[in-house]
């Protein structure tokens, strides 16, 4: 069958608890039985991209439609230091042309949560709640001193933990074969 869209889904590890959102309306189960929330990934449908793309190493992704009291729950978890540092993934889930999903969904980003800003705004007598996440990756932070090197075992261990479905990552195999060469630049008279 044929692929005709994709679930945007976005899955929080907090020690507590699992927190499974959808980008859309009303909750869904899925075939483990685990609830997905509908909400709206605001702010970002390009930088989720980017990051999902690999082109960029932190994700500020903002989420909004969560309830008054999902969000006063999550800053509560925040001020209880519970949430920074939390495992957040980004998952892509084909679907066929009457919207149920074509295997199970494939996880595009891997990362933490670096910080978290909450804003509640007022919208016809009901509070909107919005909540902005920064997570960063691990080659984001990674520190590397001035003047090393990226091996090869780092490079192919950091894209095995970023995107696990994907070949292994080859752009440092040979890195070690340059260490010892010598380039000898042309002399001009």
């Amino acid at each position: 069958m044929a692929v005709k869209s994709l679930r945007l889904q976005v899955r929080f590890e907090f020690p507590s608890q699992t927190v499974r959102l959808w980008d859309g309306s009303g909750p869904f189960m899925d075939a483990n039985g685990d609830i997905w929330k509908g909400v709206t990934i605001t702010d970002g449908a390009d930088v989720v991209e980017s990051a999902i793309n690999g082109e960029s190493a932190t994700l500020m992704m903002g989420i909004s439609g969560v309830t008054w009291e999902a969000a006063g729950l999550a800053w509560e978890e925040a001020e209880a230091g519970d949430v920074i540092g939390s495992k957040v993934q980004i998952l892509i889930q084909p679907l066929d042309l009457l919207d149920q999903p074509l295997g199970d969904p494939e996880v595009r980003y891997t990362g933490l949560i670096d910080d978290i800003i909450f804003d509640d705004t007022v919208q016809n007598d009901n509070v909107v709640s919005t909540v902005m996440i920064e997570c960063v990756n691990r080659f984001s932070m990674r520190n590397i001193a001035s003047g090393s090197v990226l091996s090869n075992v780092d490079q192919q261990a950091r894209s095995a933990i970023l995107n696990p479905g994907a070949d292994p990552d080859r752009i440092c195999e040979r890195l070690s074969t340059l260490i010892d060469k010598a380039i000898r630049w042309p002399v001009f008279s």
